[in-house]
């Protein structure tokens, strides 16, 4: 026999039979005819064809690693890349699913809706005026028992008519304060 064979192999490299079982079968190996291991030859060719983060995990610690770098400096940055494309993942299943939105979509919508909201209150007061003092003469009536006419003069004793565009104009001056101040928030979905 010219070289080792895979127990003894395995004691030199202080990995398992069972890696170097696997090893042997994916070419990692330096095998001569008579089946027996090349140690010098496949300790270069496996240190060659192996991932360097593999090396310290089958001999349990860092102290195999003989790159340039620092090996925590290449373990941290192994870690961020897996930590990058699982977030990564999870931001597709996400999207595929429905749970996440376009930013610009969902600004566009807020957007419209708060447009709608503001000409809905300021359509609101010209609707809803006459009504309105529709609704304080009829009560100004009921209290008084007596018809309320705009043409007759105002006495003191006699309950006040409050004007359609009076009303309105009121209205309007306190639904565009409100509206001024709803304007001045920003809506911010980042």
């Amino acid at each position: 026999m010219e070289g080792m064979s895979e127990r003894e192999y395995s004691t030199h490299s202080g990995l398992s039979r069972g890696a170097i079982q696997k090893a042997r079968k994916a070419s990692r190996l330096v095998v001569y005819s008579d089946g027996s291991i090349n140690a010098a030859a496949s300790d270069v060719r496996r240190s060659d064809m192996t991932d360097p983060d593999q090396q310290r995990r089958s001999t349990g610690g860092d102290t195999a690693f003989s790159g340039p770098a620092d090996s925590s400096s290449y373990l941290k940055a192994r870690t961020a890349l897996t930590v990058y494309q699982a977030q990564e993942r999870q931001l597709a299943i996400q999207k595929k699913k429905g749970m996440l939105v376009d930013r610009a979509r969902a600004e566009t919508l807020v957007f419209r809706l708060a447009r709608q909201e503001r000409d809905a209150w300021v359509t609101w007061p010209a609707r809803v005026a006459a009504l309105m003092a529709a609704e304080v003469a009829a009560e100004m009536e009921q209290q008084s028992g007596k018809p309320v006419r705009p043409e007759r003069p105002v006495r003191p004793e006699q309950p006040v008519m409050i004007e359609a565009a009076i009303l309105q104009r009121v209205l309007e001056t306190h639904v565009r304060a409100q509206l001024d101040a709803l304007a001045e928030l920003r809506v911010s979905l980042g």
